[in-house]
């Protein structure tokens, strides 16, 4: 398709290459000419330096002519009139990240009135991504396919487990109910694997499972992982995100204390969070950190504004407390320097808005066969999990799945009908109004025939 990204900061640039590696043709739009070439220097794409706001830039960008327009910008005024003109100009569909709670909040009218297709918030969907985190604590990360029926949760083999050693046969047998190891990460080299019946699990390996929430305890408690309710949660940083999860996790009745460096935020924070507990002070002394009880904490969330600060902090508390740790990076271009530190489990806004967009764009692609419905970028993307809800006439419709010549490294987890789980053997078949879960090292998969080798 083409589309047009207006804004190449971090969230542009994610979109940017990820949408560039699926083969799009793509137009950047920034008033930063330096910042503009440079990713059209890296990702070989079309950019022009301007304001994405003008009518003039828009038609030299192409967009009479595009599928979509992205606008990514860093002002939700800038991103709101980006999409307006578009859809006036040129009659293409339009995203916007709308960061402001102030105007998410009317975002229902919003969309209708500027004809939006997409309004995303990052941190929304950050704190959303974390609240999972907080409601399953032995998890690093949680996942929810087939509208919450089902979720995609990744934990470490904790030493001295009864699955160590064994074959995934072996070690899942024993269970009652719908389950599925879908990827693993072996520890130390950090090899993906997509696992059969024989792959053998050690100490240490990360895994993937697919599994009921529901059955979630029953699964950790096999694994021999301690399954620890959370009642409170300590908060470094009062900025959009941290106010957004305080919200979700005291509508769960869970004890909120937010620790922020700005007095006048911290008045801001305690009219709109009346039942938090808010603290004037920096989270990067450790002893304010100890007054205020991180020993005894259930739960810590690093959500300052500077990565390098929340690593530090996650890493201090991982040491003094048994905490459940949770980390915002914005910055993934770490590479593997931060697999090397304890800081829990690891959040990135700029990533999750990309999720979001890459599985709308998908489902732009292929509305006749069968519409991704979700789409998730597994171990630092490495992996993707995919779900498809099926439609009519697709090629994989009532063939027994044995029959179907399935790509290597792919595995079709789960088929959702009717509300009921089915965890597929070679005998089931896709049917039309399936949803259907997949998990591959293969890149881009939009419709459900590309599952076929």
């Amino acid at each position: 398709m083409k589309i047009i990204i207006a804004g190449c900061g971090k969230v542009g640039y994610a979109l940017a290459e990820q949408l560039n590696e699926e083969g799009h043709e793509l137009t950047i739009i920034d008033t930063n000419e330096e910042k503009a070439g440079l990713v059209g220097n890296v990702l070989d794409v079309m950019c022009i330096q301007g304001n994405a706001t003008s009518y003039r830039v828009q038609v030299e960008a192409g967009v009479k002519e595009a599928d979509l327009l992205i606008a990514v910008t860093g002002k939700d005024e800038v991103n709101l009139l980006c999409c307006l003109i578009a859809r006036k100009a040129g009659h293409c569909q339009t995203i916007a990240r709308v960061r402001d709670p102030g105007y998410y909040a009317e975002i229902g009218f919003i969309k209708e009135e500027l004809g939006l297709s997409l309004a995303i918030n990052p941190e929304l969907a950050a704190a959303s991504d974390i609240a999972r985190l907080i409601r399953i604590p032995s998890a690093m990360d949680v996942d929810a396919f087939a509208k919450g029926k089902v979720d995609l949760v990744r934990f470490r083999i904790p030493d001295g487990s009864s699955w160590s050693e064994r074959k995934i046969s072996e070690a899942t047998k024993r269970f009652g109910f719908n389950m599925l190891i879908c990827v693993v990460e072996k520890d130390g080299s950090h090899e993906v694997i997509i696992p059969d019946g024989n792959t053998i699990l050690h100490e240490g390996d990360y895994i993937s499972v697919i599994v009921p929430p529901d059955k979630m305890k029953a699964l950790f408690s096999s694994i021999g992982i301690e399954s620890k309710m959370i009642r409170d949660v300590m908060i470094a940083g009062g900025g959009t995100l941290a106010y957004y999860l305080a919200r979700m996790l005291l509508e769960s009745k869970i004890q909120v204390k937010i620790i922020e460096n700005n007095r006048a935020r911290c008045d801001e924070l305690s009219e709109l969070l009346p039942k938090a507990m808010i603290i004037y002070g920096d989270a990067s002394g450790t002893d304010l950190l100890r007054e205020e009880g991180i020993e005894s904490s259930d739960a810590f969330i690093s959500l300052t504004g500077l990565d390098e600060e929340n690593v530090m902090l996650s890493c201090y508390v991982g040491k003094v407390s048994k905490a459940k740790v949770i980390t915002k990076i914005n910055k993934i271009n770490y590479g593997g320097i931060i697999d090397n530190f304890d800081i829990g489990s690891v959040i990135s806004p700029k990533y999750l808005t990309a999720e979001h967009i890459i599985k709308y764009v998908r489902g732009m692609q292929n509305s006749m066969g069968s519409a991704v419905e979700a789409v998730y970028k597994l171990i630092d993307n490495k992996v993707e999990a995919l779900e498809f809800f099926v439609k009519k006439d697709s090629k994989v419709l009532n063939v027994p799945l044995s029959d179907l010549k399935l790509k290597s490294n792919l595995l079709l987890c789960n088929i959702v009908r009717r509300g009921k789980l089915i965890l597929p053997t070679g005998q089931d078949s896709i049917k039309a109004g399936d949803t259907v879960i997949v998990v591959t090292t293969h890149k881009g998969l939009d419709d459900i025939e590309d599952i076929l080798a």
